[in-house]
C-alpha cells in the first residue's frame, strides 16, 4: 500500500478548497453606506462627514466621500469641485471620511478637481451612493 504519492494531490486538493473559502468570503463582504452630512464652511467651501462600514481601505471611503460631493455638487446645480483635503480614519469597523472641497460652476484650478457629472454616473455604475 503506496501512500505519499496521495499526500501532495490531497493537499494541492485542499489548499484550492481553503482559497475557494478566502474568495467567497472577500465576495460577501458588501460596504454599507451610512450616509453623509454636508456642511457650508463659508464662500465655495464645503465639509463633508461620511461613515462606512465593510469598506476594503482607506481608498475606499475616499471613493465614497467623492461621489457624495459629486451627487451635492449637482443638487446645488454646480458642475464642478476640488478636492481640498480628505482625513479617513477606521475605528472598531466603522470607517469614517472628514473631508472638505471647493464646489464651484466653473472648472476650478488644481489637480485634485473632479466634473460632478462624469462622476456621478461613475458612481452609479459602481453602485456607490451619491447622497
Amino acid at each position: 500500500m503506496r501512500i505519499w504519492p496521495a499526500i501532495p494531490v490531497l493537499a494541492l486538493a485542499l489548499s484550492g478548497g481553503l482559497s475557494a473559502c478566502a474568495e467567497t468570503r472577500a465576495e460577501m463582504r458588501e460596504p454599507v453606506y451610512r450616509g453623509a452630512d454636508p456642511v457650508g464652511l463659508g464662500d465655495d467651501l464645503y465639509g463633508f462627514l461620511v461613515t462606512m462600514e465593510n469598506a476594503a481601505d482607506e481608498a475606499e471611503v475616499e471613493d465614497y466621500v467623492t461621489c457624495v460631493v459629486a451627487g451635492y455638487a449637482m443638487e446645488k446645480e454646480y458642475g464642478f469641485a476640488r478636492k481640498v483635503r480628505v482625513y479617513v480614519n477606521e475605528e472598531g469597523g466603522v470607517w469614517s471620511a472628514d473631508a472638505v472641497y471647493s464646489i464651484t460652476p466653473a472648472l476650478p484650478r488644481g489637480a485634485k478637481t473632479i466634473d460632478a457629472g462624469v462622476t456621478a454616473a461613475d458612481c452609479a455604475a459602481r453602485g456607490i451612493p451619491t447622497v
